[in-house]
């Protein structure tokens, strides 16, 4: 089921698209598959990026894990912050790769001795076959083993051993922290840029329409671009942090505004996607919506925040819960829901088999329903 709304959706390269007529407020370019050679050099001061749109999927919640190991052949010493910087690219770059696509190119990092690299989802989507390139200029087959839409992760077998695995740390990091980027902006091949931790459990307005992946994320002003997405946010410790994952561009007003995926949360996809080929997420079973003012006239309610559903799955938990199209959902367990990220956000951190209780208002009704989770169809 769903309601008529002016709240439509319009997919395209950049989330700078227009949704149900109204453009959203941020353009936010995904950072992987740029062409595959660097851009010839102009005397302008800009250049003409592009990126790749994610799929509607759900969300998990984040996990721990993570080992040491450093440059081929064997392990390496632990940076020493004494050497800055340098010494910490130098640690690390034999640990990131560039993946080469027939669509373009993006970035990844090593998460097993044995050849298996982490990378985004959208980097790799549409093939099965890659070409994986390392720091010291061997370039190698590739076989996409698992992808998971929902979180953007994907894990590709590449056909080389010894390799230098790096430790994922399993905490957040503290806003102010260093951070370091490594990856192939614009197929720029091993390339470092850097910045600090500028904000935790980030979620981009205006997304949901597009993906349910860009929720929960690391931001940082270390400079993302095209071609960065799957490549590795590293803290001054030498240890990875984030998964490169998108930007605001500067034509949306955007200064250096990057958003990466947590190390703890992709280090639990791939683990999950090691062991079956799938990730385990929570379904709710409805489509939410921004409540707009026309939105809430239509609908006849007078609510000043809340986020509105626009579909409802009738066999899925939300329907068998009593929620229906036109609900605004107020609140998730007590949290506030200003907006369809936010529940998605809270929705991440829930595991199938839980049981959420939502504040609604329906037309001058207030309800109080309960949903027990389930976990998410496979398409």
């Amino acid at each position: 089921m769903s309601i008529s709304t002016s709240q439509g959706l319009c997919r395209s390269a950049r989330f700078g698209a227009v949704a149900g007529g109204v453009v959203l407020a941020a353009s936010l370019t995904l950072t992987g598959c740029t062409s595959q050679a660097p851009p010839a050099p102009t005397e302008t001061s800009g250049a003409s990026t592009s990126g790749a749109s994610t799929s509607p999927s759900a969300g998990t919640s984040p996990g721990t894990s993570g080992s040491a190991s450093a440059s081929p052949g064997g392990p390496a010493p632990a940076p020493d912050a004494s050497g800055g910087l340098p010494e910490l690219v130098e640690n690390l770059a034999p640990s990131v790769v560039t993946i080469f696509t027939e669509g373009g190119l993006g970035s990844g990092v090593v998460y097993s001795e044995d050849g298996l690299i982490l990378t985004n989802e959208h980097v790799v989507r549409g093939n099965t076959k890659v070409e994986v390139g390392f720091a010291d200029g061997q370039r190698v087959e590739g076989t996409v083993r698992a992808t998971d839409a929902v979180t953007d992760l994907a894990l590709v077998q590449a056909d080389r051993k010894g390799l230098p695995k790096p430790t994922y740390q399993s905490t957040l990091p503290k806003v102010g922290e260093g951070a370091l980027v490594l990856g192939s902006p614009l197929g720029f091949e091993n390339t470092a840029t850097a910045g600090i931790i500028s904000g935790l459990h980030r979620s981009i307005p205006g997304s949901a329409s597009n993906s349910l992946s860009l929720v929960d994320l690391i931001q940082t002003d270390a400079p993302i671009s095209p071609g960065n997405s799957g490549g590795a946010v590293i803290n001054m410790r030498g240890e990875i942090i984030g998964i490169s994952e998108a930007y605001i561009p500067p034509s949306a007003g955007a200064v250096s505004l990057g958003f990466a995926i947590p190390a703890a949360t992709a280090v639990q996809v791939a683990e999950e996607l090691l062991a079956d080929g799938t990730a385990e997420h929570a379904y709710l079973g409805l489509t939410p919506g921004e409540l707009t003012p026309q939105i809430a006239d239509q609908l006849g309610i007078e609510a000043s925040g809340g986020v509105v559903v626009l579909a409802v799955d009738e066999d899925g938990p939300a329907g068998r819960a009593g929620i229906r199209p036109g609900d605004v959902l107020e609140s998730m367990e007590g949290v506030e829901l200003n907006a369809p990220e936010k529940l998605l956000a809270e929705l991440r951190n829930r595991n199938p088999g839980d049981t959420v209780s939502f504040k609604v208002k329906r037309g001058d009704q207030s309800l109080d329903l309960k949903a027990d989770l389930i976990d998410r169809p496979t398409q």
